[in-house]
């Protein structure tokens, strides 16, 4: 499998909850199938079915965590000499023409991507299109509801 981009800040996002799963709630859900074990019954016990089914949860969270920590290539933009062009981890200030309003995204890898947050998949037609443009440019591209065009105010690499 080929390596996946990914900001350094998302890295260290996954990184934090592959810990706080594997040091907390692992150790809360064992304990919850304990203490539900010792009431008896379980084929009518709802406690132990609801900690056996969020164990379950916990596991393939993790299991996929570190599948995607394994493949992940971490890009620092700080790191780079990109010299204003818009890059993998750039954050942009565009202004956009059509509803006439300036919008802010941050360029990151599918797994980060939320656009109400800001966060831009770098395979999405908008942030395709920004890739390799400067501060002044006009781009114009093919979005699902239509054409659009925006002007790139400010391009920042933090």
């Amino acid at each position: 499998m080929s390596k996946v981009p990914m900001t350094l800040r998302g890295y260290e996002l996954l990184q934090e909850e592959l810990k706080r799963l594997k040091g907390t709630e692992r150790p809360a859900v064992i304990k919850a199938i304990a203490e539900a074990r010792a009431h008896g019954d379980l084929k009518e016990n709802a406690e132990y079915h609801a900690a056996k089914d969020q164990q379950g949860f916990i596991e393939g969270r993790i299991k996929e965590i570190e599948g995607k920590l394994s493949h992940v290539q971490v890009i620092d933009v700080t790191a780079i000499d990109a010299r204003g062009k818009i890059i993998f981890g750039s954050t942009v200030k565009l202004f956009d023409e059509d509803a006439d309003k300036e919008i802010t995204y941050k360029i990151v890898g599918e797994d980060e991507a939320d656009i109400k947050s800001g966060l831009l998949s770098f395979t999405s037609p908008i942030a395709r299109a920004l890739i390799g443009k400067n501060e002044g440019d006009v781009v114009e591209f093919n979005a699902p509801d239509g054409e659009k065009t925006y002007e790139v105010l400010e391009v920042r690499y933090e």
